[in-house]
């Protein structure tokens, strides 16, 4: 047993000696060391930024599919993503008829694997109050069943709507922030009456500030939220692009749904067997799957693009360290005829090499680190450098540093220490 913590002893002692041997080289050749540095961090920062970039992209894009709602079909003219026959077929997509509200009705009174069953309009109008003016703003029009939905309707000021407004169509509406900030600026908006398309509403509340996604669904900030009764009033919905949201009851698997939906909605239309759906049902998960593959190649490819940076800055290393044995080669002789094993020689140099390496990834971290920050807090666009892109980078620039110092660790390792010692 003795033997055993002995044995772990000295190993540590050497282990710790080539580290000095390692840090002192290091010290004492700057300029050298800043050159090596360079090239890592180079490397490093710029594997980690593509990763980050990409990172913060898939988490926006993905931010903004998740308010579709994991449990949610929505009954459109448009397939996400549908092919058939390798093709998207539009030209035949755009013929299909719109929802109905007769459809939603019958939707609601038959469906038994639906919870929740929501009529969608929306259209672009000219909103005012006062002279403020903003052009083509989203209106969108909603049956009460869409707040249990899919809605992200967090009310920073003001109400939502009562049932009593939702049946009676009352002329009253929810802004988003955006459209809040335009109109009043710092005035409080509530029970003030704006126009939209030549049609008076009272503001009855405002939406928290919700921030965009690049794939925003519904931009919520931008947004005029009122009730179908009251969208009625200027669009004809027996002509609209209306829509029906369902969402499934606890427990029920979505493929039954869709199945039951499917039926249901080729009988109200009185589809023959023989003819296709002429509707969609959509879910998240189209989306979401077509966007794994998309991101599994974005990041190879840019694991490929930063790798070769990180190359560049390996190739300097082990040219540095190439440098640094053939220098110390009369220093190696003497360590040797000491009785300096060759294992402690190689660990020596390796030793050097990660540490000028990892020096180097931690400085390239460290500047990712501070540009994420100033473009998170400049544009209002959330990117984080996460744990796992810095122990890639961490441990990636280790990896560099090992590999890159290896031949040149392993040809000091076996110098012969007689004509080491006699070379000039």
């Amino acid at each position: 047993m003795k033997k055993y913590f002995k044995g772990i002893y000295i190993l540590f002692k050497l282990l710790g000696e080539s580290f000095n041997f390692a840090f002192s080289s290091i010290r004492a050749n700057k300029m050298r060391t800043f050159l090596s540095l360079l090239g890592v961090t180079i490397g490093i920062f710029s594997i980690t930024t593509v990763l980050t970039m990409v990172d913060a992209l898939e988490d926006n894009i993905r931010a903004g599919v998740s308010e579709l709602g994991g449990d949610v079909i929505y009954i459109q003219k448009y397939p996400w993503g549908g092919q058939e026959d390798g093709e998207y077929k539009w030209w035949e997509y755009a013929q299909r008829p719109s929802a109905t509200y007769d459809e939603y009705m019958f939707l609601r009174n038959h469906s038994q694997l639906s919870g929740e069953v929501a009529l969608i309009c929306g259209v672009g109008r000219t909103v005012k109050y006062n002279r403020n003016t903003i052009p083509r703003v989203s209106i969108l029009g909603v049956t009460p069943e869409w707040s249990a939905i899919g809605a992200s309707f967090e009310v920073s000021e003001g109400r939502l709507f009562s049932p009593m407004e939702y049946s009676s169509g009352n002329n009253v509406v929810v802004i988003g922030h955006q459209v809040r900030e335009e109109l009043f600026a710092e005035e409080n908006p509530i029970g003030k009456t704006i126009t939209i398309g030549g049609i008076k509403a009272t503001v009855i509340g405002t939406l928290k500030k919700q921030g965009n996604s690049i794939l925003t669904v519904i931009d919520y900030d931008n947004l005029v939220s009122t009730t179908l009764g009251f969208i009625r009033s200027f669009v004809d919905l027996r002509r609209g692009d209306l829509e029906i949201a369902v969402k499934a009851k606890e427990g029920v698997d979505k493929e039954d749904l869709k199945a039951e939906l499917s039926m249901l909605m080729r009988a109200q239309r009185r589809l023959k067997p023989v003819q296709k759906d002429n509707f969609a049902l959509n879910e998240m998960t189209a989306i979401t799957q077509q966007l794994d593959q998309v991101f599994s190649i974005i990041n190879i490819v840019g694991v490929i693009i930063g790798g070769f940076s990180v190359l560049i800055g390996g190739f300097g290393i082990a040219n540095i360290m190439f440098v640094s044995v053939k220098e110390r080669t009369n220093i190696i002789g003497i360590q040797k005829a000491l009785g300096a094993k060759k294992y402690f020689i190689l660990t020596q140099f390796l030793y050097e090499a990660a540490l000028l390496a990892v020096a180097g990834g931690v400085i390239g971290l460290l500047l990712v680190y501070g540009g994420t920050t100033v473009i998170s807090s400049a544009m209002d666009y959330p990117i984080t450098l996460s744990v796992k892109n810095i122990l890639t980078g961490l441990v990636g620039s280790a990896v560099i540093g090992i590999i890159a110092g290896f031949l040149p660790a392993y040809s000091a390792s076996r110098l012969n220490p007689v004509v080491a010692i006699n070379t000039k």
